[in-house]
């Protein structure tokens, strides 16, 4: 049998009375680490025991080290020998080894006797009661989205210096640089060490050690938070919020979540990255105002929202998140579309074409696009690019011969045929018919830009030039 024992946040004095006597009586004793307040006391009332200090010499990062540790007493386990592993602190708060060792064994092969926890500890030197909410990560395994800056946070296991930048840096992130934070360094312990810094000087001092842990208070105006924006759409939309908010529903706020969307577009046109995250940051509110107006109809929130969408991803990506192999990125999408078309006949729509699946909101390049790649998939479709191509020839005799009739019936017809048929070219050689043209509308603004600055550098207007002396102008705004 293993008993897994926890050492408490100090000395023996801090033990429980089980802990202590197991202790006392037992054979075999393996201590994670020696370095612990307890280690002494342990010596001075001749315990022996044996500790795994020299693993982290020997191993690349924690994570190796914890798991040597665990493998080692889980082969003591199995082989029968009844052994104590004891651990800083309780063995079930911040302890990967524990967690690894007991995920191996059964129920039956081992017993965990608590120790008191450095939480504890640290509960009773700020003087906080948990009840009001806390969040414990391990400062060694955290990354940014484990935060959440409305929640009081304490980070464990901040070793050493180094560990403390990486654990600034990733805060830093989500918090403002001189946010106030509190260090503290043997908690519970008579040279209990406590001090309030700004983030940014975290790992300047000298004094971390393997006792340090952080406190990171709540900050329920951190700007870089989810919940704050969803708490300032619900207060817009209150009876005693802005008229404009209030008086907005689904349908009269369409034509904003296309107008922003269209505005992202032009940011990563134009590289703006910066641009680009503020722009991202309207659509984001788009999709906030439509859950919240959903929430005050009962419908659906924007946790619904988002639950929709995980298990959307989980369920399109089985090649990373279950056991389907695929070889390239043609056969991700085939089997996209699989499972949409499964997902849609579950859901009991039905469709009388294909289609139907292309919106006819789209803008009309890319609704093309969509629907001959939808037609594609059956086999409708020309079996090389040069099939495209003379169609599009086909298609420009028609225009001008409908030019030279007169019909003016005729010329829309066949000039959205031309259209239609330039974009089944682009869609051939792998490329974005919308994309193109933007590409070109872009060029042509600069390019006219380009005139009209060198325009008024003559003091002239455009009007005044003559159009051979405007297309001077124009082959040299190529050049340029």
């Amino acid at each position: 049998m293993l008993q897994i024992i926890g050492l408490g946040a100090g000395g023996l004095k801090l033990l429980t009375l089980e802990a202590y006597k197991s202790l006392k009586n037992a054979d075999v004793i393996y201590l994670r680490t020696e370095h612990h307040p307890a280690v002494k006391e342990l010596e001075e009332e001749n315990i022996e025991f044996e500790s795994f200090d020299y693993l982290y010499e020997q191993g690349e990062n924690f994570a190796e080290v914890y798991r040597n540790i665990s493998n080692k007493i889980i082969d003591l386990t199995k082989k029968k020998k009844d052994i104590i592993y004891a651990v800083p602190g309780h063995p079930l708060v911040a302890e990967d080894t524990v967690q690894q060792i007991t995920n191996e064994l059964s129920d039956n092969e081992y017993k965990v006797i608590a120790g008191p926890s450095f939480i504890d500890a640290i509960f009773t030197s700020l003087g906080i009661d948990p009840v009001n909410g806390i969040k414990v990560l391990d400062g060694l395994n955290f990354i940014e989205r484990d935060l959440e800056p409305s929640i009081a946070t304490i980070i464990t296991q901040v070793y050493n210096r180094n560990i403390a930048s990486n654990v600034k840096l990733t805060l830093m992130e989500i918090y403002p640089d001189d946010f106030k934070v509190k260090v503290l360094r043997g908690a519970g312990l008579e040279d209990e060490r406590i001090e309030e810094l700004s983030l940014y000087e975290l790992d300047h001092l000298p004094w971390i050690d393997h006792l340090t842990s952080l406190y990171i208070p709540a900050d329920n105006e951190n700007t870089k938070q989810f919940n704050r924006l969803l708490e300032i759409m619900e207060i817009l939309r209150s009876s005693d919020g802005c008229p404009w908010d209030l008086e907005q529903d689904h349908h009269s706020l369409k034509k904003h979540l296309i107008e922003e969307s269209y505005e992202v577009i032009e940011r990563i046109e134009k590289e703006d990255f910066f641009g680009l995250a503020n722009e991202l940051g309207d659509v984001l509110l788009q999709i906030v105002f439509h859950a919240q107006i959903a929430k005050e109809d009962g419908t659906f929130n924007i946790y619904d929202v988002i639950s929709e969408i995980i298990e959307k991803m989980l369920r399109r990506h089985p090649h990373i998140f279950a056991q389907v192999e695929v070889e390239n990125s043609a056969e991700v999408l085939e089997n996209w579309e699989a499972i949409k078309k499964k997902e849609k006949m579950k859901q009991g729509e039905t469709r009388e074409s294909i289609l139907d699946d292309v919106p006819i909101q789209l803008p009309a390049l890319i609704q093309a696009q969509k629907i001959q790649n939808k037609a594609s998939k059956v086999g409708f479709d020309w079996p090389e690019v040069d099939g495209a191509i003379t169609k599009v020839n086909e298609e420009i005799e028609e225009l001008l011969d409908s030019i030279e009739k007169g019909n003016l019936d005729g010329i829309k017809e066949e000039f959205g045929d031309l259209i239609f048929s330039l974009v089944n070219v682009a869609r051939f050689l792998n490329i974005d018919s919308e994309e193109c043209l933007r590409n070109t509308i872009n060029k042509f603004k600069s390019r006219f830009k380009f005139i009209e600055d060198k325009v008024c550098e003559e003091d002239q207007s455009l009007e005044e030039l003559s159009l051979e002396r405007l297309d001077l102008l124009w082959e040299e705004s190529k050049s340029n």
